[in-house]
């Protein structure tokens, strides 16, 4: 499942697991889509964690690429899923309906709004009207989105990427991958992961990148992105040659 050259509107940044890389992957995306004229929207629908006095991720963002405008819809003190953070803190769970008219409401103003979930696709986000829960994967749907994969890139990662592109494709969302952290000395299963998820690859990111000075991440982030991501990077062979 490759990414149309351009993607517009809401794009849903989601990842194979936690810790994979979501928010600089999104910032990269915000970067290279503003060089490339677009007016940039970054939307987190629940942001978790406060409590543990990490910066949220929507500071990272605005940090890192300052896209037009950044929302953080729901923020919950324990780091766990969205559901079970509101809930635990007594608060009102985000409601699917609510976080797709916030991010319409955006794509209304901006040319692209890239919307970041919460660990997985299918983890627990919020609920419905009806009081079932719900997922970045439903959200997806109902916006119609496409979905960025944020994927790891050692040990493990192509198990949990197959599993997260079957899910999207069984709902009829075309998706790519981006690897979050490509290590500075890759080893054999980097390279040999790479070689199986070239097709489905929209970017690589190169470890550590979260920490470059704004001004630098802003200068290098289309070269870690491929067209479909307003990126330049266009020949993996000549990547890899030039990271090896």
């Amino acid at each position: 499942m490759r990414a149309v050259t351009g993607w517009r509107g809401p794009v849903v940044v989601t990842g194979t697991d936690t810790g994979v890389g979501k928010t600089v992957v999104t910032s990269a995306i915000a970067v290279a889509a503003q060089a490339a004229g677009l007016r940039v929207a970054m939307v987190k629908p629940g942001q978790t964690g406060t409590a543990t006095g990490e910066q949220p991720d929507a500071d990272v963002v605005a940090r890192l690429a300052d896209p037009a405008t950044v929302r953080t819809l729901a923020s919950y003190p324990e780091p766990l899923a969205p559901l079970a953070a509101a809930r635990v803190a007594g608060a009102e769970p985000l409601e699917l309906y609510a976080a797709v008219d916030a991010v319409r409401a955006e794509a209304d103003k901006h040319d692209l709004v890239l919307v970041e979930g919460a660990g997985g696709l299918l983890v627990p986000m919020g609920l419905r009207p009806s009081g079932e829960p719900w997922t970045v994967a439903d959200l997806a749907v109902s916006l119609g989105a496409p979905a960025v994969v944020v994927a790891r890139a050692g040990l493990g990662t192509l198990n949990h990427t197959a599993l997260t592109l079957e899910a999207l494709e069984r709902r009829a969302i075309p998706a790519g991958v981006v690897l979050g952290a490509w290590p500075a000395e890759p080893e054999l299963v980097h390279w040999a992961n790479l070689s199986e998820l070239v097709p489905t690859m929209v970017g690589a990111v190169p470890d550590g990148a979260g920490g470059m000075e704004p001004g630098v991440f802003r200068r290098s982030a289309s070269g870690w992105l491929t067209p479909a991501l307003y990126g330049v990077l266009d020949d993996w062979r000549a990547w890899a040659d030039d990271v090896s």
